[in-house]
């Protein structure tokens, strides 16, 4: 197999079929031309490329607005609209901004009735996990009386009860036990505290 590979090429070589021993033997000569040319160069590219680096280094230093220059803008006309924009830009900067209004308090959609307890993060009160509500957070690290338990509310629902707290607002963040509808629990750090609230009737407002 292999000889008659050789044989032929041979005869396509012999008998230059469709030019291809003059298209090589052209291409080998103008490679070799090519590389007596470059012989000379390949002595000196060390020369040559500590002379491109002096050359541009000293461009740099000696017309350093030239070398910089970005063609496209420095051939651009501004116009007074443009300018104007630059200028406010620029003075934005250093403009106070003040402060965003406040909002008023939107007025509770529901309201409720209902009896309230309290309770703490005692396992004796809830489960294994006694400072995770229902929702993931940890009562205990936040350290904020502002949370309730409630089945009858979405969890995260906002609500408010004024007649004990005033306008302070608390999150619904955990559940009871499934047999309590429509009653609260408010979560208080301190046991004391919580049995010492005992069981109270207020109004609550839903936001």
């Amino acid at each position: 197999m292999l000889n008659k590979t050789i044989t032929q090429f041979h005869r396509i070589w012999e008998e230059d079929v469709c030019y291809s021993r003059t298209v090589i033997t052209w291409v080998y000569q103008c490679l070799v031309r090519l590389e007596i040319f470059l012989k000379p160069l390949r002595r000196q590219s060390v020369n040559i490329s500590t002379l491109v680096f002096v050359l541009v280094a000293a461009a740099y230093l000696l017309f350093p607005k030239l070398t910089n220059a970005d063609m496209e803008l420095e051939q651009a006309v501004l116009d007074d609209e443009t300018v104007s924009m630059i200028v406010s830009s620029m003075q934005n900067e250093t403009t106070d901004y003040g402060r965003l209004p406040k909002s008023e308090n939107a007025p509770a959609r529901d309201y409720f009735t209902i009896p309230l307890t309290a309770y703490t993060s005692d396992p004796a009160q809830t489960d294994d996990t006694p400072c995770i509500t229902a929702s993931g957070l940890d009562v205990c690290a936040r350290n904020e009386e502002n949370v309730v338990a409630a089945n009858f509310l979405p969890i995260g629902t906002r609500v408010r009860i004024p007649e004990l707290y005033g306008d302070r607002v608390f999150y619904v963040e955990d559940r009871m036990n499934a047999r309590y509808h429509y009653k609260m629990d408010i979560w208080m750090k301190d046991l004391q505290d919580a049995k010492t609230f005992g069981v109270k009737y207020a109004t609550i407002e839903v936001f």
